[in-house]
């Protein structure tokens, strides 16, 4: 993929996104949020790219990579109003659909457009399946690093906000209970595993949730970028003030240095 096929599926992009801006003012902030996260992933991947001394053309692939990740949000919100694919659809199968009826990757070499589809198609995913191998395993490790990246930043600016002014599709729906958590949330971040989303039912899991994302991170580079983010201690702060929780959150910031 050269520099110009790239710009090709940036101004892509903005066409396709500006349309679902045409909503109420409750949709629009939900819209807004992902364009400024799909604009941050690209942002992020950058990075990766750097950092990870990635080729011209595989930095160009996995730029295209983030900003096609999530175009399955903006149909997935206009129908059913959330961002939860429990609730609605999968966001990354309707990423493909979007991709393939727009041709967004036509001109593209055959082989490279399989590496962004598999890369869009397996970045929501507990895990990547094990058949999938290098270099389209490089695309999907990037993506995932990338996504979760910007996730913990998005929801650290949403902490920092009141209540009332957050995007509300943005905690899927969650109730917020202050001093509410489930032991089994906290069994799962101390045993070093990612914490299921079927054990999540209240807003204080899902942040347990991702701060169990670190033990998916693949890349140095992203390790580092989150250390020096200080993003996991914000989130962690907001948490309920307990010794398993924050001995259980020590570990995991741990693991980034290891």
């Amino acid at each position: 993929m050269n520099k110009s096929q790239l710009s090709c599926i940036s101004s892509w992009f903005d066409r396709y996104v500006e349309p679902f801006l045409v909503t109420d003012e409750e949709g629009a902030k939900n819209i807004r949020l992902k364009i400024e996260h799909t604009r941050k992933v690209c942002k992020a991947m950058g990075q990766l790219s750097s950092g990870e001394k990635l080729s011209e053309n595989d930095a160009h692939i996995a730029s295209a990579v983030a900003l096609l990740h999530d175009v399955g949000r903006f149909p997935q919100y206009r129908r059913w109003r959330t961002f939860r694919d429990s609730e609605s659809d999968n966001h990354a199968r309707m990423a493909i659909d979007v991709i393939r009826e727009e041709k967004v990757l036509a001109g593209i070499p055959p082989e490279e457009q399989l590496q962004v589809e598999e890369a869009v198609r397996f970045h929501n995913v507990l895990e990547p399946p094990a058949a999938v191998k290098s270099p389209t395993r490089l695309f999907i490790n990037l993506i995932r690093d990338a996504d979760k990246l910007d996730i913990w930043r998005v929801f650290v600016e949403l902490l920092a906000q009141p209540p009332e002014e957050r995007p509300t599709a943005a905690t899927l729906g969650l109730p917020d209970l202050p001093g509410t958590v489930s032991e089994k949330c906290i069994v799962a971040l101390e045993s070093g595993a990612i914490v299921p989303l079927d054990t999540v039912t209240c807003f204080n899991d899902f942040k347990l949730l991702q701060i169990s994302w670190i033990y998916d991170l693949t890349s140095a580079t992203a390790r580092k970028m989150l250390l020096e983010s200080g993003y996991i201690p914000a989130l962690a702060a907001t948490l309920p003030e307990r010794s398993d929780i924050r001995e259980a959150v020590s570990k995991a910031l741990d693991s980034l240095s290891a």
